[in-house]
């Protein structure tokens, strides 16, 4: 017999279209055109010229030759212009590679090869990393300024700036949504520790739902006022440009997230919600307190790339500020677990409560379904909150797969999962608490430590700014954990024994940092986590 609900109702152009984040855009230019979209420096933008430029950016654009599936790259600080990119580039069906501006030319050369970039948009900030990226490029892109004023320095390179190309562009350009959602929309490179980056392709329909699921994880009303502390190349600012425009929000621009200036746009801007790494966090709360602005409106924090210690959370909320913990991948376009608050959590201590919210959680709305459980046969681990497995995902926001690499994606890919490389716990209501990256954990005398656990040990001390945990190799246990710490202002005076004193009254003895090495400031990526293997080196060299 023939299913009821089968016959007769095809899907068709009245009642499916492909999803793309690129709607936002046209929704909310209509909804709320006089509302403030875009604050950076001394520009200010409505929602009604921001998508008048984005169309005019678009034309520009195909002007140039630029086509479906052709590759605009873009250097960008946290610029409009960068934001603006966002919906032109897919607007035309071409594809935005947003590039790492901490990265070195030789890597930005491959980027541009791999990608057989047509256009690349950069600023003077980095113009000789850029220009020697392009001197070793097999087929030069078009390179486009921006000309940004709040920064001196540097030198153009391009034909054009980027105002001149936008002014080439027709006011009545009527842009088309793609023909299938699956279309790429965005191509986002792995920090590559080891070897070439690995180059992660997104889709329209991963990006639209993953900004919506940011909408509801992260709470964001209309007319948020989000502050661009997070780099938008990383993820594509983890959907946010995305995510703050669906809302009707405005987007506060700022090219280095420095406590000054954060505490500033907090207080004048009045800024409810923004994105930071854990050592961004650490930061604004050591900061200066001649630094820091009074703020009478709430504002939440999202946080993720490297696992907050409880510490910090703790103190994020002593500042005012509630504190979100998301966690996420680049082939997961960032956000795809999020600490969902409960409800009975807000009767704890403050230090309970932040130590709950310290784990990675559940899925986000974007995804289907995870586990964590033995790499090797894929079968799920006890929820005791006591067995190590691997985190795996399954859902909409999981890349299409990396770009010319058939090999890595099929490995990526194995057994219907996406196999994160994370190391974690299930707790008995269902939460994951990463332990650790696979590359990371210490195995000492046959024991298995969790370099997060020790870190978060570390920051309890008051005296601890930064901290990062690695093996060292031993002859006797085959690995020790090593410390990096750099201490606050007025504690250099501290030693080893007060950080091994510390850690023997909270940890297990095998667990104590056998090494403690003070320095003045840890290695860290463009999005603040920690470079571990930098460290490595170091023990080994």
């Amino acid at each position: 017999m023939d299913n009821l609900y089968e016959t007769g109702l095809a899907a068709n152009a009245a009642n499916h279209t492909p999803l793309s984040p690129v709607t936002f855009l046209e929704r909310t230019a209509l909804a709320h055109p006089n509302r403030l979209a875009v604050i950076h420096g001394e520009v200010r933008r409505t929602w009604a010229e921001t998508h008048r430029r984005c169309l005019k950016m678009a034309s520009a654009l195909r002007k140039l030759g630029v086509r479906r599936g052709d590759t605009v790259a873009a250097l960008l600080p946290n610029v409009p212009e960068m934001l603006e990119l966002h919906f032109a580039v897919p607007m035309i069906g071409a594809v935005l590679n947003t590039q790492n501006t901490r990265l070195d030319a030789k890597t930005m050369t491959f980027m541009l090869n791999h990608s057989r970039a047509r256009i690349f948009f950069t600023d003077r900030e980095f113009s000789d990393r850029a220009r020697a990226a392009l001197e070793g490029c097999d087929a030069k892109p078009t390179v486009i300024d921006v000309d940004d004023p709040s920064f001196d320095g540097g030198e153009a390179l391009g034909t054009m700036t980027y105002d001149q190309l936008l002014a080439t562009g027709d006011d009545d350009f009527q842009w088309q949504p793609p023909e299938d959602e699956w279309q790429a929309i965005t191509l986002n490179y792995t920090s590559g520790t080891t070897g070439n980056p690995k180059g992660v392709v997104y889709h329209h329909r991963g990006a639209y739902l993953n900004a919506l699921s940011n909408v509801i994880g992260f709470g964001l009303p209309s007319g948020a006022v989000y502050l661009w502390t997070l780099p938008m190349f990383h993820c594509n600012g983890w959907c946010y440009p995305w995510a703050v425009t669906a809302v009707g929000g405005t987007h506060v621009c700022l090219r280095q997230p420095h406590p000054e200036p954060v505490y500033d746009a907090i207080a004048n801007h009045g800024v409810t919600h923004f994105c930071a790494a854990p050592v961004v966090l650490n930061m604004l709360i050591n900061a200066p307190e001649e630094l820091r602005k009074p703020f009478d409106q709430a504002v939440t924090v999202a946080t993720g790339g490297a696992a907050p210690p409880a510490a910090t959370i703790e103190a994020m909320e002593g500042l005012g500020m509630k504190v979100v913990h998301l966690y996420g991948l680049t082939e997961t376009y960032g956000p795809s677990l999020v600490c969902e608050f409960q409800d009975d959590w807000q009767h704890l201590s403050l230090k309970d409560r932040a130590a709950k919210m310290a784990r990675q959680g559940i899925l986000s709305l974007s995804m289907t379904d995870m586990m964590v459980a033995d790499p090797n046969t894929l079968a799920p681990v006890p929820r005791d909150g006591t067995t190590i497995g691997e985190l795996f995902v399954r859902g909409n926001s999981v890349m299409k797969g990396y770009l010319s690499n058939p090999d890595e994606t099929h490995k990526a890919f194995a057994g219907g999962w996406f196999h994160t490389g994370d190391l974690g716990v299930w707790h008995e209501d269902g939460y994951v608490e990463i332990k650790d990256r696979s590359k990371d954990i210490i195995i000492s005398g046959g024991e298995n430590i969790s370099t997060l656990e020790v870190e978060s040990t570390l920051y309890d001390h008051p005296a601890v700014l930064e901290a990062a945990v690695v093996a060292a190799p031993d002859d006797h246990w085959g690995e020790i954990p090593c410390a990096f710490i750099t201490l606050k202002r007025g504690h250099e005076h501290l030693g080893q024994d007060d950080i091994v004193a510390h850690c023997r009254a909270n940890l297990a003895g095998f667990k104590v940092p056998k090494r403690i090495i003070f320095s003045e400031e840890l290695p860290k990526t463009s999005t603040g986590k920690l470079q571990k293997h930098v460290l490595r080196s170091q023990l080994t060299s």
